[in-house]
């Protein structure tokens, strides 16, 4: 196994934010082992091939970066290349079954206050346009200070009321529940949709709660901008970067390692998935925490330490399907060509009243007959990804992401009979804004079988370690302190404490963790160094 006894820190689990506190911690002259269950590390961060014979390696779970800071990059010497996507968005008009639609196009203000005008919204197009002024007014203040000690609530609001309308923008996009804000300021329901759409992401969360505005915030404040890039080489090339950085550094990553206990003295025991008879245990000066709270809490009881408060349950809300393509379908909207729309983020059944209707299914326990879905295009971008027969061909691959599919939903049905049944009810929708059937598109594996995969909150419950399936690992929080919160130690000024002085938090349960960042890595390990 190579697992040392003894070590300055240890990791358990092997995300991309362990990856990222590996690194800076082993530069630092520490002494890290990191411990992952799987055979390879990354966690969602990955690009897999799945299907047999099909040389297209997908970014299997998550797939877009905004969060990540360049000084990671630069700090810890990344080979990670990134490309701007020039199309923001297009959204299919359900009032016209698609015939029409909202194209948002970064690279011409007039070609996107046209398209504003052909669905009716024209009055809209400068209520978007100051709206995301409004957010980028805001990032400009808390993304910088994501890498930095939290400030309190009153320490970010004051910062952005130097600047102008800063009072308006904190009331709009912290204070006030994001539905109120959204339905003051557009008049059209699909606009109000496409903004709102932000706010749900992975999260189960209605207009009128301030946990959807904590997810939009997190979607709008990437780089200071909020954009959304794809990663040349699929989510594994950053993954990868992130690993051989934590290695070079002399961090020893063990794979295949299944952490059993973590106890509060420092002690963490492993077996080995592959011979579970290989066990043993690392003593550590301070121990991360990847994984979520919640299974945090396991890990600690099954070292018989006292129980802390209980932790909520997580819970997802999203569905993922992957699929690859001979070439792109043809729309009912023949004013906007499919590179076009395919090039960002296409918004399927999200309009504002759609997106709550579905809310309400799915709060009801059942799947929303009409599932609000996201779809983007990986090769529109990066065509890298494909081998180069399939790159010199018309192939493309698209990633399908649902929402409003609470963890709930699949208790006590068959994870099969419930992953076709979301897989139905995203090929539905899709199609619902397409001239012709996707699955015609889809190519064949080895197998003979079509090109097309889903997975479920209990998919990733299942193979990520993932409890509820939830990509967050619980609820976001807000990026801030609340004003009488404590902040006596290291770990609570960084936002990686636990209730034990030896335990942090490095992963997406970090109280600035959530996406694709490292963020959390890196705060836990600044919180070390600090100590």
């Amino acid at each position: 196994m190579g697992v040392p006894a003894r070590a300055d820190v240890v990791i358990v689990g092997g995300g991309h934010n362990a990856l990222v506190a590996a690194a800076y911690l082993a530069k630092a002259g520490r002494s890290v082992v990191v411990l992952e269950r799987e055979d390879h590390v990354g966690g969602a961060a990955v690009s897999e091939a799945p299907f047999p014979g099909v040389d297209a390696r997908l970014s299997r779970y998550s797939y877009l970066v905004s969060l990540l800071p360049q000084r990671i990059i630069d700090d810890l010497g990344l080979d990670v290349r990134l490309i701007r996507r020039r199309y923001s968005s297009y959204t299919p008009d359900p009032s016209t079954d698609g015939a029409t639609g909202l194209l948002i196009d970064t690279g011409d203000d007039t070609a996107t206050a046209a398209s504003f005008a052909r669905i009716g919204a024209e009055s809209d197009a400068s209520a978007f346009a100051d709206f995301y002024q409004d957010s980028s007014a805001l990032a400009a203040v808390v993304f910088p200070s994501l890498l930095e000690p939290l400030r309190t609530r009153a320490e970010l609001r004051a910062a952005l009321i130097a600047g102008s309308g800063g009072a308006r923008i904190w009331d709009d996009f912290i204070e006030r529940p994001i539905g109120r804000t959204i339905e003051r300021r557009f008049a059209s329901d699909l606009v109000r949709g496409v903004v709102f759409t932000d706010g749900v992401i992975g999260t189960f969360a209605d207009a009128d709660d301030l946990l959807a505005n904590r997810c939009l915030l997190l979607h709008v404040i990437g780089g200071g901008t909020g954009d959304w890039d794809v990663p040349i080489g699929g989510m594994g090339a950053v993954s990868g970067a992130l690993g051989a950085a934590a290695r070079a550094a002399g961090a020893v990553i063990a794979t295949g390692v299944a952490v059993t206990s973590v106890d509060p003295s420092g002690s963490v025991r492993w077996s080995s998935r592959t011979e579970p008879a290989l066990n043993g245990e690392v003593e550590a000066e301070v121990i991360l925490s990847g994984v979520a709270p919640y299974v945090l809490e396991g890990l600690l009881a099954a070292a018989d330490a006292a129980p802390g408060p209980a932790i909520p349950r997580p819970e997802g809300a999203q569905v993922k399907v992957n699929l690859v393509l001979s070439r792109l379908p043809r729309l009912r909207d023949p004013r906007v060509a499919p590179e076009q729309a395919f090039a960002g983020t296409f918004h399927i059944g999200e309009s504002y009243s759609a997106i709550g209707h579905a809310f309400a299914e799915a709060a009801a326990g059942r799947v929303p007959h009409r599932l609000p879905v996201e779809v983007y295009c990986h090769t529109l971008s990066d065509r890298s990804i494909l081998g180069p027969e399939l790159a010199a061909s018309d192939a493309q691959t698209l990633t399908l992401f649902g929402l409003h599919t609470p963890h709930r939903l699949a208790a006590g049905r068959h994870p099969d009979e419930y992953r076709s049944e979301l897989q139905a009810a995203a090929i539905r929708a899709l199609d619902s804004v397409l001239a012709e059937p996707i699955e015609s598109l889809l190519l064949t594996d080895a197998d003979g079988r079509p090109c097309i995969e889903t997975k479920t909150t209990l998919d990733l419950e299942e193979g990520l370690n993932l409890t509820g399936g939830s990509i967050f690992h619980g609820d976001l929080s807000w990026p801030f302190l609340e004003d009488d919160d404590s902040v006596l130690t290291p770990a609570e000024r960084w936002g990686v404490a636990t209730r034990h002085p030896r335990i942090l938090l490095c992963g997406s349960g970090a109280r600035r963790g959530g996406a694709v960042s490292g963020i959390g890595g890196h705060n836990a390990a600044m919180a070390v160094l600090e100590a």
